[in-house]
């Protein structure tokens, strides 16, 4: 059974399930002074790994939610904005109208004993009643 059912903040309609149909916007869809007042207010209970994929790449990340309230900072701070898209949660759905970002930044790498330059990739929506992040994506690229 298909759900077409949206959780996300975005009032619009989810508007088919084939790969060139998920493109919403070329413009965010949250501001993200909007994002930065959530994470202020609500900190780590603001962050929500929504996908299966994502919790298995936030795992496989080490991190915890204090690790993507400050990617996701760094990402509407620094990061670059890549577009909007319809994301599902599962097969079947439901689905959330997420902002993706792509975030460059320099991080100490144990094995190689230096400073290096890393990717993230961060995909979220505003959950419908506006306390949650909806994390759909967060990993490293992909290849």
């Amino acid at each position: 059974m298909v759900n077409n059912t949206n959780v996300s903040r975005y009032q619009g309609q989810v508007h088919g399930a084939g790969e060139a149909d998920l493109a919403i916007s070329d413009t965010p869809l949250y501001a993200p002074e909007v994002v930065m007042v959530l994470l202020e207010q609500r900190g780590e209970d603001a962050i929500n790994a929504w996908t299966n994929k994502c919790i298995r790449d936030v795992q496989s990340l080490g991190w915890d939610n204090s690790d993507l309230v400050e990617l996701i900072r760094q990402a509407l701070q620094s990061g670059r904005y890549i577009n909007s898209q319809w994301c599902m949660q599962k097969p079947g759905g439901p689905w959330a109208a997420c902002d993706s970002y792509l975030l460059r930044r320099s991080e100490w790498i144990a094995a190689a004993h230096k400073n290096m330059q890393c990717e993230y990739y961060v995909k979220f929506a505003i959950g419908r009643t506006g306390q949650l992040l909806l994390l759909a994506s967060c990993h490293t690229p992909q290849y």
